[in-house]
């Protein structure tokens, strides 16, 4: 049988994996997908779903968006919410790399502006970011240090010279979860994030030099301060050793923890705990400081993307109106407050490989975008655009206020580098007119375009449906790679 024939299809694009799928199923699951994506669809990812809306206290169904595919737990591009009075948190709805995001600068220069020196600024971000496998930053912490930055995050980076006060009130959570307690994350998770503070690591991380290409909504684009051929800039990193860490030791004991609490999991990899025992409280301390280590990581970095285009461009950051647009979690759980059947519910939200697209209205978002939605932003691959869009009410009424994170994964590392060569990609994309700078050519290999989903079709489906809407579009310039 096929995958599609499991499928109950709701409206175009939507689709139920019935409650009956599994026997152990609470609640149906729902995929936001193209038909034409169905295909290509792991049956691994549809159990994952499925095993997901098998958790205790789940709630309305299990998601999976329109970049799904196969993951550690939860599938990636899922997304599940739980009663926090009678529900479970599981590290595998998060994953090891927590908070791994992006971070969308604007600026007033053109491409006419950077041209010129696009290969220099390139080169002066792949010197003053550090990046590549196990990276250090520029800056060493001591044990207190590293302390305020796992509980203030973004807050700490801002107050040490690393950016500008504004820039908090762009950021997911004001960049900083007050729920963190440095002091439920090991030392060795600390001693790992201690040197890599600052740096952009490697695998599908990077830094892009962009230009705004298309706008498809005129007004919500100057609400974003997106004009036609603007230069943008796009971080996306995470945690790295430091939340790979916090997410280990507590799948250690969350295995421990779901035979004392007698939970019947499908999956080993959902390992999880009630909401109010003392396992899943201590999680989501160290998960917390873990995502506020990765907003002051991607804050400092922006500190020096600035710092390099001063240098540059001969002009300060102020004048080239280097603000933020937005930095949104792709890897996170959080207590958010959802209507369900009608009633305000606070809710614990797993989002793995997944983007928070919270529609106009809601207090989380920044005063000035308060009407229209955040702004969502879904990175291509090097080779390909990405997208600013907005979130929307069809998110909050079925995805808890969600949409895809990228273009997905289609190819493993390994299977990357056996179909690709790094010198033929950067031909490639120096032919397309696009500046690569990478520590290493298998890299470039893994990170191919050719090894990710289309994500022109994940934007597409995301539109259509609503769960976020068009905004802009932007091609890559300039890439640096880990």
């Amino acid at each position: 049988m096929s995958i599609k024939e499991e499928l109950i299809e709701i409206r175009e694009n939507v689709w139920e994996i019935p409650s009956s799928y599994k026997k152990e199923m609470l609640v149906p699951g729902r995929l936001y997908l193209e038909e034409d994506a169905i295909k290509d669809l792991e049956l691994e990812a549809i159990n994952q779903v499925a095993n997901v809306a098998s958790l205790p206290g789940v709630l309305k169904h299990s998601i999976g968006l329109p970049d799904i595919h196969f993951g550690y737990g939860f599938s990636i591009g899922g997304v599940g919410a739980f009663n926090t009075n009678n529900g479970v948190i599981s590290p595998g709805g998060v994953g090891f790399d927590i908070n791994c995001g992006v971070r969308m600068l604007r600026t007033n220069l053109t491409e006419k502006d950077i041209s010129d020196k696009l290969k220099e600024i390139t080169e002066e971000l792949f010197i003053n970011v550090p990046s590549g496998v196990g990276s250090k930053g520029k800056i060493r912490l001591n044990n207190e240090e590293i302390n305020n930055v796992l509980d203030y995050g973004a807050e700490w980076a801002v107050e040490n010279g690393y950016g500008w006060e504004e820039d908090l009130e762009f950021l997911e959570e004001n960049g900083r979860m007050a729920e963190a307690q440095s002091d439920k994350v090991s030392d060795k998770a600390k001693k790992r994030g201690i040197p890599q503070l600052g740096s952009l690591g490697s695998g599908n991380h990077f830094l892009e030099i962009q230009k705004v290409e298309d706008i498809f909504n005129e007004e919500v684009a100057e609400k974003f301060s997106l004009e036609h051929d603007n230069i943008t800039v796009m971080i996306h990193t995470g945690s790295r050793g430091c939340g790979h860490q916090v997410c280990s030791d507590y799948l250690r004991l969350m295995d421990k923890a779901y035979k004392k609490y007698n939970v019947n999991l499908p999956d080993r990899q959902l390992a999880c705990a009630p909401l109010d025992s003392y396992e899943a409280q201590d999680y989501y301390a160290a998960m917390a400081a873990a995502a506020n280590y990765a907003w002051a990581n991607r804050q400092m970095i922006q500190h020096w993307i600035r710092e390099s285009f001063e240098k540059v461009f001969s002009q300060s950051a102020e004048d080239m109106e280097m603000s933020v647009i937005y930095d949104v979690a792709h890897n996170i759980a959080k207590k958010e407050v959802h209507k369900i059947k009608g009633t305000n519910m606070e809710l614990m939200v797993h989002r793995k490989g997944a983007t928070r697209a919270f529609g106009p209205g809601r207090k989380e978002i920044p005063s000035v975008y308060k009407n229209i939605g955040q702004p969502v932003l879904i990175p291509g691959t090097m080779g390909t655009s990405s997208y600013i869009l907005h979130g929307t009410e069809i998110a909050m009424e079925e995805t808890f206020g969600s949409t895809a994170h990228g273009a997905g994964r289609k190819l493993s590392r390994t299977q990357a580098k056996k179909l690709f060569d790094g010198d033929e990609i950067t031909k490639e994309l120096n032919s397309k007119g696009i500046h690569i700078k990478a520590n290493s050519k298998p890299v470039i290999a893994e990170e191919s375009p050719g090894a990710y989903k289309d994500v022109d079709q994940v934007v597409r489906t995301s539109d259509n449906i609503g769960l976020a809407k068009l905004v802009a579009k932007v091609k890559p310039l300039a890439v640096v790679k880990g």
